[in-house]
């Protein structure tokens, strides 16, 4: 690179970084793709290893030659600050580049990667499968894709394998799983959705054929893979998923007992997406080389902008879980110069009822200044009471409410003051259900009011942590239900955070608030 073009690629770089810096939406603390097209943008491939939280972020470059789609990779020591690496997965000989799969860290720290191999031919999806690369550098810098697949496609998404009887099975050939091991052999599955276009979606397809369900393969040294078998079985009385529903982005981890890890409870956890409804899970045993989902459970209601999980465990044997945040404003690209968002790291662990509980990771903490603590108060039927100072566009809240006699109780927030745009996040009793209502946050993205089954016990109170950052806003309530998604206000005063209540008297017991310090760096 000559003297020129050195200057002009500082120039680019300077432009760029101002341009992120004054973009509105764009969150300070919340993950987000450094430049470029994040779409699809699957977390993919964390693993912790040596000291750091490593995640990959699926990306496509349009601005190679080829315009492959790649695995971006950072790596962090806390959870908040996040270093980047040279990409771990890009195009080569023989492919188009990387989608969606998972990562494994074997006994003598060599991390590995499963990924779909995309199609050399793109127009007629030819070629393709899924593969492996591996890395064993101290900080996991460089990676090397294994010659072989491990799974070669016959097409898009499927490889034919001739059954114990001779007969042809068509199993999954796509978004791998995380490998795991287990009685000195290896596994990984394979999600089913164009299994399911094929075979399961006709007014007459067998049953067997139709809904979610992911396919296990094996191996004993990580080259060489063999059909062991469906994983799961779906409840086919359609009681937990419907038959439109696919498993794709499986991820499959011990359930730890607690909020900070500790000793694994006897589930497991598979976590997936359908792509018509989102982010869910199964809790359940694993037995020999099977699954055997005892609940079921929803991390998305109104529609799929919770998507694609990607978890981890820890050295403190914590399950951590991303998930991409797909409801981007129109043309976000060319706006804005960028696309992609993730949740914030969430800690999953096994309730003493056997449910699911989940909360934001503990080290989230270390971004909080500027701490303001604000009077109890009581509101009646139809009052709001604004709470002055508080950084509408970048805070943590928590709060404790006696839901008294309401009927819905809760905040509005990135609220103007004439109400003309306002989010509300509220938990109706009624209706036992905790609500994020985007109706009114203004006009890009996916506006709606979304519900997730949430009840208190009797005299039990409201625990709500709410995380504002820019266009993200996260919903935590009781460690039981969360609600995450994307909203864009017009008005610049549309940083407004109030108390509400209707249909009764609530009691605002604790109300707390800090500003959050940005950590991407811009």
């Amino acid at each position: 690179m000559n003297k020129q073009h050195l200057h002009d690629a500082i120039r680019g770089a300077q432009e760029i970084r101002f341009k992120l810096l004054d973009d509105p939406y764009r969150p300070g603390y919340h993950f987000a793709v450094p430049e470029g097209f994040g779409w699809p943008g699957d977390p993919n491939g964390t693993f912790y290893a040596n000291g750091r939280y490593h995640l990959m972020y699926l990306y496509r470059d349009h601005y190679s030659t080829t315009e492959s789609y790649n695995w971006g990779h950072v790596s962090s020591h806390d959870l908040v600050h996040w270093r980047f690496h040279p990409d771990a997965l890009e195009a080569s000989p023989g492919d188009n580049g990387a989608f969606s799969g998972g990562a494994f860290v074997d006994d003598d720290g060599t991390a590995y990667l499963s990924y779909s191999s995309l199609a050399t031919d793109l127009a007629t999806m030819s070629g393709g499968g899924v593969g492996i690369a591996k890395s064993s550098d101290r900080h996991y810098d460089k990676w090397e894709k294994f010659e072989k697949l491990a799974l070669q496609a016959t097409e898009l998404g499927i490889i034919e394998l001739v059954g114990p009887s001779g007969e042809i099975i068509s199993a999954g050939c796509c978004d791998p799983s995380n490998i795991w091991k287990h009685n000195g052999m290896y596994y990984m599955q394979t999600g089913n959705l164009c299994v399911l276009g094929k075979f399961g979606r006709a007014a007459d397809s067998p049953l067997e054929a139709r809904g979610d369900y992911t396919d296990l393969f094996r191996s004993a040294d990580l080259v060489n893979w063999e059909y062991a078998g469906r994983f799961y079985e779906r409840d086919r009385t359609n009681e937990w998923t419907q038959e439109s529903e696919d498993n794709m982005c499986p991820s499959f981890l011990p359930l730890p007992s607690s909020r900070d890890g500790g000793e694994p409870s006897d589930k497991y956890l598979q976590l997936f997406i359908s792509h018509n409804k989102g982010c869910q899970y199964y809790i359940g045993d694993y037995r020999g080389e099977r699954f055997l989902p005892e609940r079921h459970g929803r991390m998305t209601w109104g529609d799929r902008a919770f998507l694609a999980p990607e978890a981890l465990m820890d050295a403190k044997g914590r399950q951590i879980m991303w998930v991409w945040l797909i409801d981007n404003p129109e043309d976000d690209l060319e706006k804005y110069g960028w696309s992609g968002v993730y949740s914030l790291p969430r800690t999953l662990w096994l309730g003493e009822d056997g449910e699911l509980r989940q909360a934001p990771v503990d080290e989230l903490a270390a971004l909080r200044y500027n701490e303001m603590e604000f009077p109890a108060a009581i509101l009646r039927e139809g009052e709001s009471l604004e709470l002055t100072g508080i950084h509408g566009g970048s805070s943590e809240l928590k709060l404790t409410i006696a839901p008294g006699t309401s009927a819905k109780v809760g905040l509005k927030v990135r609220a103007s003051a004439d109400g003309e745009e306002e989010t509300l996040l509220y938990y109706d009793a009624e209706a036992g259900e905790l609500v994020f209502d985007s109706t009114r946050s203004g006009t890009d993205g996916m506006p709606i009011r979304e519900a997730g089954p949430f009840r208190l016990a009797d005299g039990e109170k409201l625990e709500l942590t709410i995380f504002l950052d820019q266009s993200v806003i996260e919903l935590f309530a009781n460690d039981r239900q969360a609600i995450a998604r994307r909203v864009y206000p017009k008005r610049p005063d549309s940083t407004g955070v109030y108390l509400y209540c209707e249909g009764g008297s609530a009691s605002y017991e604790s109300i707390l608030a800090w500003e959050m310090m940005p950590s991407n760096p811009y």
